[in-house]
């Protein structure tokens, strides 16, 4: 119970500190392609360096607004901000909620969130306002923070050597991170008491898959995001519980926003048969892509699938296609609905557009976007629960049906 409370509380700690530190990212992810083949904004001072090739209309405004701000407006004119605004003008006008223009020096920080993976000691950070101290908010869940012992309100005194304050807070944040493989001292204040630590830093994964073993040899696999390596830490913990002697299986993609789609076909193909479709993509000149799974599954036993209203994109692809092919009874509510691929191209500016570039569908040829996955049991949770991340095992009856079926 404890256990299950810790992780709770993980979940929500990391949910506020994604929307603080992060607010540009809040549309749902689905996918990460980098390129760099482009080149955009890199003439000073030229807002029309925006657009390549003959002028058009789009161009030829640019060149009328930027003669007028230069001959009249009062004030210098900072080009790189122009030129990021221009581009964003540009893409919002889109109307695409998914697509979006990541400034260079957003750039790294986003590349780290959409991938799950930065290299450091794993600690989720406030600043403490009424003491000006910056304080743990958590440790993420097998860091190295974690393991060496960092709990949940410590307040980081100082950080190899020197002491910060809570305005500092960025500051510290740079510190601490550094190469993989080197150390970082921390002197932590818990209560009156001083103590020091010395980590080891090393690539973080944000949102490990939790496991655990239910009544009735039930295996439980929560999936909290589709980052670099999901997959594979997918398989491990499989591996472990099935050691333990599970004989069916839980896969929990409630709250789930998406990520990677390779990782979650990489799942799908440890449970569907070899040569299976597990997605159908469109691109916008209808040019079809079929996805197969490449190789014998690894999982062999009942399996459900929880989903609810914040189950998207790449969660839906894989509760997609377990359902289509009959792998797993699905439980929950309808999921989402995000049924398209966004590629992030990255510029030589340093710089990165992220653009919607291809609709996918179930194995069955099933619509997804605007539509979602329908459950095969519709469950909601009670209205006495506030919050899907606040619900107790007691109070999950999607959890309990899961449970139900498998018996």
């Amino acid at each position: 119970m404890e256990e299950e409370k810790y992780q709770k509380k993980q979940r929500i700690y990391k949910t506020i500190m994604l929307v603080v530190l992060t607010a540009f990212l809040s549309c749902i992810l689905t996918t990460l392609y980098i390129s760099s083949n482009y080149e955009i904004g890199t003439s000073k001072g030229i807002i029309s360096s925006i657009i390549s090739g003959e002028d058009d209309n789009l161009t030829t405004s640019l060149k009328n607004i930027e003669k007028i701000m230069e001959k009249y407006f009062l004030y210098d004119i900072d080009e790189q901000k122009v030129i990021d605004g221009a581009i964003d003008g540009y893409i919002s006008a889109l109307n695409d909620e998914y697509t979006e223009y990541i400034p260079a020096e957003q750039m790294e920080e986003y590349t780290e969130n959409i991938t799950g993976n930065y290299v450091g000691v794993g600690i989720y950070m406030l600043e403490n306002k009424e003491q000006n101290r910056i304080e743990v908010l958590s440790p993420i869940v097998e860091s190295p923070a974690a393991e060496a012992g960092i709990l949940p309100g410590d307040i980081i005194f100082s950080v190899n050597g020197v002491e910060y304050t809570g305005e500092q807070i960025d500051e510290a944040s740079n510190e601490i991170k550094g190469p993989e493989g080197t150390t970082v001292k921390l002197v932590i204040l818990r209560g009156e008491e001083k103590i020091e630590f010395e980590i080891t830093r090393k690539k973080i994964n944000t949102n490990p898959v939790i496991s655990k073993k239910l009544d009735n040899n039930i295996g439980y696999l929560e999936i909290t995001s589709f980052d670099e390596g999901t997959a594979e830490d997918f398989k491990s913990k499989f591996e472990n519980l099935k050691n333990e002697g599970i004989t069916s299986l839980i896969i929990d993609l409630r709250n789930n926003g998406g990520g990677i789609v390779d990782e979650a076909l990489q799942i799908a193909d440890y449970i569907v048969p070899k040569g299976k479709d597990l997605l159908i993509t469109v691109d916008k000149n209808q040019n079809e892509k079929i996805e197969k799974a490449e190789q014998d599954p690894i999982i062999d036993m009942p399996i459900v699938v929880l989903v609810n209203e914040n189950t998207a994109s790449s969660s839906e692809i894989l509760a997609g296609a377990l359902k289509d092919l009959e792998e797993a009874t699905i439980v929950g509510t309808t999921t989402y609905g995000k049924g398209v691929i966004q590629q992030v191209i990255s510029l030589r500016t340093g710089a990165g557009i992220k653009v919607t570039v291809e609709e996918y569908y179930t194995p069955n040829r099933n619509k997804i976007n605007g539509v979602g996955i329908e459950p095969d049991e519709k469950v909601e949770l009670p209205e006495t629960v506030e919050s899907p991340l606040l619900v107790t095992d007691e109070e999950d009856t999607q959890l309990q049906k899961a449970m139900e079926i498998l018996k």
